[in-house]
């Protein structure tokens, strides 16, 4: 019995290190079509849930919000924005995994997260994941993040692998400022330091941009040429969006990763197609991509959908 558990796990472990092979063959560069990912952060009442679903509604496809703050981005419903709305009361990032997930099979073109700052310090979110990991492990700091981080990154990772355009916004840290104003006279501001997330969180977004108290938008970072260092006194969205499709369209036709999940849904599908799939979307750096198992409707993600897909089909010997 023992020997043949050991051969089980023996034969799972050969089959995850088959599908974790990586292709290190450099190939030619070309610029494709790609999807926008895009951060803006900001004090309370600096414009972001304003700005970011005028900026997604003008991306062009069927928009869905994700609404972590009480209702905010539902209040703009009717002033010709036309979205539908996933209200979140708890932010564990596995949920908002889940979240992706359904909407990617429901085949919204552009999710906004408003704000992915929950997901890393509201109820449920990472920092309290951690905290609660520490105390299985004695307060044990190491032993919290061990079990924290996967869970951050992989909510990163299904974000920046999501088959449509991205916006999510996220609040700042404040603080008040000494500034003098037009008329020349010292007051107190409210300005924004960094996001209230992840530290560095803003290196995985094409475009991040920081909104204060008189709505304007200063991009941080951008790699999109035409908005780079640009400053914007109450930005339109639909704007931003037109110069964004300029570059995002500016390419070769890209993959569409649905075509991906066709084929790794096709009945015919063998395990060795399944490999040379897996390397193909691993080289796309697609496997994150959220999606909802067609057996059971449960979430996961292509790449663990190919691999747990294609050990079924090599024991069943095809």
């Amino acid at each position: 019995m023992a020997q043949r558990i050991t051969d089980a796990v023996g034969a799972h472990q050969a089959d995850r290190d088959e599908f974790g092979d990586h292709d290190f063959t450099f190939r030619p560069a070309t610029k494709e079509q790609a999807k926008a990912r895009i951060a803006l952060q900001g004090v309370s009442g600096s414009g972001k849930t304003w700005t970011g679903l005028t900026l997604a509604d003008g991306l062009g496809a069927k928009l869905a919000v994700i609404d972590t703050e009480r209702g905010a981005a539902s209040k703009y419903a009717g002033n010709g924005l036309d979205f539908d709305v996933l209200q979140m009361s708890r932010y564990d990032p596995r949920d908002l995994v889940k979240a992706l997930a359904a909407a990617a099979k429901a085949g919204y073109g552009t999710v906004m997260v408003d704000s992915l700052s929950h997901f890393w310090k509201g109820t449920d979110g990472t920092l309290e994941q951690v905290d609660k990991a520490k105390s299985r492990f004695g307060g044990n700091s190491f032993g919290g993040w061990k079990e924290g981080t996967p869970m951050q990154n992989a909510m990163i990772d299904a974000l920046l692998a999501y088959p449509g355009h991205v916006v999510v916004t996220m609040r700042s840290q404040t603080e008040w400022v000494i500034q003098e104003n037009d008329r020349g006279k010292r007051e107190p501001v409210q300005v924004g330091t960094r996001a209230e997330q992840r530290k560095g969180v803003e290196y995985e977004f094409d475009v991040v941009g920081a909104m204060d108290i008189s709505n304007t938008l200063t991009i941080l970072k951008s790699r999109c040429p035409s908005l780079h260092r640009q400053v914007i006194p109450t930005p339109s969205g639909q704007a931003l969006a037109k110069q964004l499709l300029d570059w995002l369209n500016d390419g070769a036709v890209g993959v569409d990763p649905a075509d991906y999940v066709k084929r790794a849904t096709h009945p015919e599908a063998t395990y060795q197609g399944l490999l040379d799939l897996f390397a193909e979307i691993d080289a796309r750096g697609l496997l994150a991509t959220p999606m909802l198992d067609p057996a059971d409707d449960k979430p996961t993600a292509l790449g663990d959908y190919i691999r747990t897909r294609g050990t079924a089909l090599k024991a069943a010997g095809h």
